[in-house]
This record gives C-alpha cells, sequence and structure tokens, in this order.
C-alpha cells in the first residue's frame, strides 16, 4: 500500500537516506522541525514500513572486492529455488533483480580478482545463459527515492547537498 506523504516526510527521507546516523536534532533543523516533532516523524515513517531500515555504505575496493560486475542471467524452467540457494551462500552477489525480458534475473557482483568472477559466473551458467558486464565507475550510486512519484517535481531547500529536483516523466 503507498502511504501518503508530505514535503517534510519526504525531507526527513531524503536527509536519512544521506546520513542515517544524523542526530535527530540536526535532521530537525534540516527539516525546521523541533526534536520532539522529528523524533515523532521519525518514528511514524518506521511503523509505517517507509523506513525499513539502517545501513552502512563500505567501499569495496578497500575491503579487496576490486572487481565489479553485473551479471544477466536468462533461467529456463520455473524452478528458481536452487538459484535461489546459492544466491544465499555466495555473498559476493550483493544485489539480483527478477526481471522481464530475455534475462530473467541482473545480479550485481563483487570479486576480489578476474578470476575470482569467473569462477563465480561459471556457477551461475550452470542454471542458465549468463552475459556479464564490468564495471568501469559508479556515476550514480543507488540514492533511492527523493521525492513523490508521478508528475510531481521535488525541491529540497536544505542547500547545495539538497538542491536535487527529481521529476518523473
Amino acid at each position: 500500500m503507498t502511504e501518503s506523504l508530505d514535503a517534510t516526510d519526504w525531507a526527513i527521507l531524503v536527509e536519512l537516506q544521506r546520513d542515517g546516523r544524523v542526530p535527530i536534532t540536526e535532521l530537525g533543523r534540516r527539516v525546521n522541525l523541533s526534536a520532539s516533532a522529528t523524533t515523532e516523524r521519525v518514528r511514524r515513517l518506521e511503523t509505517m514500513g517507509v523506513i525499513t531500515g539502517y545501513h552502512a555504505t563500505v567501499d569495496l575496493e578497500k575491503v579487496g572486492l576490486t572487481v565489479l560486475a553485473v551479471v544477466r542471467l536468462k533461467y529456463p524452467g520455473s524452478r528458481h529455488q536452487p538459484l535461489h540457494r546459492l544466491l544465499e551462500e555466495r555473498l559476493e552477489i550483493l544485489e539480483c533483480l527478477r526481471t522481464t525480458g530475455d534475462d530473467c534475473y541482473t545480479l550485481k557482483v563483487a570479486a576480489t580478482s578476474m578470476a575470482h568472477l569467473e569462477r563465480l559466473v561459471d556457477e551461475l551458467a550452470a542454471f542458465g545463459n549468463t552475459t556479464t558486464n564490468l564495471v568501469y565507475n559508479h556515476p550514480l550510486p543507488y540514492r533511492g527515492p527523493q521525492g513523490p512519484h508521478g508528475s510531481q517535481s521535488f525541491h529540497s531547500p536544505h542547500g547545495p547537498h539538497g538542491s536535487q529536483e527529481v521529476s518523473s516523466h
């Protein structure tokens, strides 16, 4: 179910996605609310399931995962449980999306080397045809939604980092 969010809710979401550890008093200052009103809003967003968790962002290269790739998998048949087991076991698979089109799955994988990536892709190839693309860089890391969907635009009044405008056309 879609929740009804106002501009202040969206401003809170934008700030928390940028920095999930921002102190409540600072968050309140950024969205022009008192600390108690901010706490109430954040708790309501958590209770509604809009905020589902807080995460750390890890620099893959600094933890030895220097090869990032996107692997598309064309999975024949309808028994997906064996693949789902592999997804749970192989921690190098960072993300998996079930998709429409020629490919059934799109996976984001991180490996320590090309040889490591090759072994992982070989394991995935046991499930169907694969296409692997190496990632050169990350010009737009995942940022999460920044405002309401539809034809509306969202302007954050919170300085240069919050001045992004998101429009859906």
